[in-house]
Formats: C-alpha cells, structure tokens, sequence
C-alpha cells in the first residue's frame, strides 16, 4: 500500500521527523512518498533528508495562488504513483490535499499539531485550516489537548478523530556517552567558565515558544546566587536577535548561549541536567519526547499535549506559562538533587518506550489506514511493525 505525505515544510525539525520517521517504521508493509511545493529552485533541509533516507520524494511544479494548476498536478501524481491514501500536514498541505484526494478517489488524512498564531497571516491561514478540517475524511491529533480542540472549533465528529502520539526513537540515545555530551556542550561556554551543571532548551526562536521566559529564568537563578550552571538554545527564527540583546541587557553573557539549529540534538541531549520547555503552546512537544528517551528530566509549562508527556513530579515538572520564577524554582530544585534528577530521568525514559515509540505509532497508523482504505494481505500484514502491544493504546479515536 502507497502512502503519500503532502508537506509546505522546507524546514527539518520535529514535525519533519516525525514524518520520516514514521515511514520508516511502516517499512516495507507499507511505502512512503513525500510531496513538498516548489522553492524557487532550491532543494530544502526536508527534501534532501528524505532523499538521504531513500525516500521518493518530489517537488509540486504548482503551488499558490494557482490553486487549481496545483489540485490538478497533485491528482495527476496520486492517480500515477496508485496512491492509497493522502496524509496532509499543515494548512497548505490540507486545503490543496482535501480537493486532490476527493478528485483522485482515495482518502485525504489531516494530521493536526496545533496552530501558533504566530503571525497575522499565519492566523489568517490557520483560520481557513479550522474551517476545512471538517471536509477530511479523517483528522489524526497528536494529543488529546489537540483532539478536544478539533472537535470543539472545527465541528470534526470524534469517529473522524484519531488521536496518535508523536514519537522518539529511543534507541538513538542508548549508545550517547553522556561525559561526551557533556564535553560538547560545555565547549559552547567561556573556556575559564565551564559550568558545573546544564540545563537545555530548543524549538524555533519565535514567540509562542517562550525562551525570553527561559531567559529570565536564567537571570534569576544568577540573582539567587547560582553561578555554575550554562543554558543552551538550541534553534533559529526571527527571535534571535531580540533574545541576544536580551541575553546581554540581563548580563547573561556566558551563561545563556544562542546556540543555532542542530541536527545532532540526539547526540547532545544526553549531556544536560535539565530540558527546559516554556512554551506559551505546543501540540506535542518533540523536545520533550527527546529529553524523555535521552532520560533528562523536563521543566515545561503545562499547555497544549505537554501535560500528556511530562507526568508531574514523577518525570519533570509542569509549571504555568509565562511564569519565570517557577521554572526557575523547578530547575533550581533539579540541580540540588542528583538523585532525583535520575529519578526522574530514568521513569521518563520508561515511560517514553511504553507509550511513545515509533512502533506504537506505527501500529496505530497501520490500523487507521486499514480501516480507511481496507485490509492489508496477510502477507503484507505480518510485515508491519508489531513490537509494542502495549502503547496502541496511544492511537485511539475519542468519543
């Protein structure tokens, strides 16, 4: 069975990986191609990834505002490739996608991960996604949070709700020497200050992701007199400049450091003390699933799918958006507490392989799809990935 993945996203961070990697574990019952719009020539971070993977992945010739140029060239390549199913990720990617499938006779599938109301265009174009949500023929969320959220704003009936959990490949961080993170990160610091203890945070520097929250927390642990901890950022976006002056106006320099975007995240995280989330919204938060399988414990606000991730004071601690001295409190607490922190850290990372691996959604998925399009052969169905019994709990229509 063909399972064809329709992204705007040039960019390869967390909604990007999930993807790919939710290919891979549907690999070989089923394949995945991927489809992105045109860049003006150039070959995205997203392409040339899922190219490295050994994906087919191919760049639409049509895109906005030649609406209809680009539904027919969809059609064209779903009815080509015998397409089984749409899966459409973002509001691009749907209001395109709903119209390509419906024409080409095979399901379109919305994954929705939250809306950012990042900007006024940005909102413009998630108002027009609520309003089409309703014509899919199946939404998946990726918590509950979101799920809620469909049903209430967009008038989506739960038995065309699926709930799937992001995921994390936990066995990345199995072989990570920590002292060796460590060491990374620490090179990113003052030689003359390397700090005793690290706390990380990483998504993309814009506004809904509260790191001039993360900043400020940082500035009132020094005022309370902690001077042996370093802070990383790891990501980029249109914040960044007003974070470095943020950074220097609260004479941070030296402990928070604007690291930029990584690919190697798994290969750092493993080296901090603490992962530090303070988002003002999220869907579900990779970063925090991250941190889980590399056995950090996490500091995050309690908004959008994070409350479904962090288990309060038994994985991390959940603190309220915007509110600086909380996660400073938490993070302080953390740093305190060896045993703790690997308490922590190690029923995180438990939890993360119960509930949230790549075969529990990989089975879920399986299961949706097969309920959309039909049965797989037997042949191909004793195939899929079937290795987590447990967590298909984790991919489940509401009601």
């Amino acid at each position: 069975m063909l399972i064809v993945h329709l992204t705007a996203s040039t960019f390869f961070g967390g909604p990007e990986r999930q993807m790919l990697g939710l290919g891979e574990s549907l690999r070989p019952a089923f394949e995945c191609r991927y489809l992105s719009f045109p860049e003006d020539g150039k070959c995205s971070a997203f392409v040339e990834e899922a190219r490295r993977r050994q994906f087919v992945v191919q760049a639409l010739e049509q895109d906005f505002p030649r609406v209809r140029a680009a539904i027919a060239e969809l059609e064209s390549l779903l009815r080509s490739w015998k397409a089984s199913a749409l899966l459409c990720h973002g509001y691009k990617a749907n209001l395109l996608g709903r119209w390509a499938a419906r024409r080409a006779g095979i399901p379109a599938v919305a994954v929705s991960r939250g809306w950012t109301w990042e900007s006024w265009r940005v909102r413009f174009y998630e108002w027009l996604d609520r309003r089409h949500l309703r014509f899919m023929n199946h939404v998946v969320c990726v918590s509950q949070g979101q799920a809620e959220r469909v049903r209430r704003w967009c008038g989506v009936p739960p038995e065309r709700i699926s709930v799937i959990y992001n995921s994390a490949r936990w066995e990345s961080f199995s072989g990570v020497d920590r002292t060796v993170a460590r060491a990374c990160l620490q090179e990113l610091f003052p030689s003359d200050r390397p700090p005793s203890y690290l706390v990380i945070g990483a998504g993309r520097l814009s506004p809904e992701k509260g790191f001039a929250v993360l900043i400020a927390a940082a500035e009132k642990l020094v005022q309370a007199g902690r001077r042996d901890f370093g802070v990383v950022i790891f990501g980029d976006g249109r914040l960044r400049a007003a974070l470095q002056d943020q950074i220097r106006s609260c004479g941070l320099t030296g402990y928070v450091v604007l690291a930029g975007f990584r690919t190697d995240l798994d290969r750092l995280l493993p080296g901090a003390d603490v992962v530090v989330l303070p988002s003002f919204t999220e869907g579900m938060p990779n970063v925090a699933l991250e941190a889980s399988a590399a056995g950090v414990p996490v500091v995050a606000t309690a908004v959008g799918g994070t409350p479904e991730v962090v288990a309060d004071g038994e994985t991390g601690y959940l603190v309220a958006a915007g509110d600086a001295t909380a996660i400073a409190q938490r993070v302080l607490e953390l740093l305190q507490n060896t045993h703790l922190r690997e308490q922590m850290g190690s029923l995180a990372r438990q939890r993360m392989q119960e509930c949230f691996s790549f075969a529990a959604q990989a089975q879920a998925y399986r299961r949706l799809l097969e309920r959309l399009c039909g049965p797989f052969p037997p042949s191909q169905a004793s195939k899929c990935v079937n290795r987590s019994r447990k967590a298909v709990l984790c991919g489940r229509a509401i009601g």
